[in-house]
């Protein structure tokens, strides 16, 4: 299967405080690899060293079309504790396009497995979430089967993320947590994202540690949303 990506929707600028590359070098590289969608998701103030809350206030002075290149614009939220609480006043999420909501070990705070679980179920509940980003990364432990049914029953998305899978960082579960995403969604017909996560502008749409499990499981093209940009845009309201 070729797995055509149209998009790549969580990735980072220098203003994350952790990343390495300007807006306008991440749409140029975005254009290069002729992708049709970029989404920039700055990390929320859980994050040390990323930006201020007035960042997001302000998106509106960016255009959003370079070309044939649609930019979403939103943030990476953090999800706190077992309660799913996230880390940005409700008053900004109206003026983010795309909102995507991840355990972080630098501002989660975590229980017993059933705990954690509930907690990531309540950000999926959530209204406000579109992505749920790296739910398998492993840091946190989680019960993977009531998640995706959690996802089937509301529209949010699981991202399926290449970062968190490059031996680099060592996630040492993310291998096994994510294969078992990957065919928990094929059984129960629940659509998943893939993602970049790109700190840096030539990782953008870079998917080549995420493709061998996608192949392993023989995962359905039509149950990835990077296939049709049209889709991923009517799904989270934006077609």
């Amino acid at each position: 299967m070729n797995y055509d990506s149209k998009l790549d929707v969580h990735t980072h600028t220098v203003m994350s405080g952790h990343a390495f590359s300007t807006l306008q070098e991440m749409v140029a590289a975005a254009q290069e690899k002729h992708l049709e969608v970029l989404g920039i998701t700055e990390h929320a103030p859980g994050i040390p060293g990323t930006c201020h809350p007035i960042y997001f206030r302000n998106l509106h002075v960016v255009p959003r079309q370079w070309g044939s290149l649609r930019l979403l614009l939103g943030a990476e939220l953090n999800i706190l504790d077992t309660k799913g609480t996230l880390d940005l006043d409700e008053t900004i999420y109206p003026l983010l396009e795309v909102r995507i909501a991840g355990i972080h070990a630098l501002c989660w705070q975590g229980g017993s497995i059933e705990e954690n679980t509930q907690g990531m179920i309540n950000a999926i509940r959530n209204p406000w979430t579109h992505i749920i980003s790296h739910p398998g990364d492993g840091t946190a432990d989680l019960l993977f089967e009531p998640i995706v049914l959690a996802a089937k029953d509301t529209g949010t998305l699981l991202e399926i993320n290449n970062s968190s899978l490059n031996p680099v960082r060592k996630k040492l579960s993310a291998r096994a947590n994510n294969l078992e995403i990957l065919r928990l969604c094929k059984r129960y017909e629940v659509p998943v994202i893939l993602s970049s996560d790109a700190h840096f502008s030539h990782s953008i749409g870079n998917f080549d540690f995420l493709r061998p499990l996608l192949q392993e499981t023989e995962f359905p093209e039509g149950l990835i949303m990077n296939c049709d940009s049209r889709r991923f845009l009517s799904h989270i309201g934006l077609g």
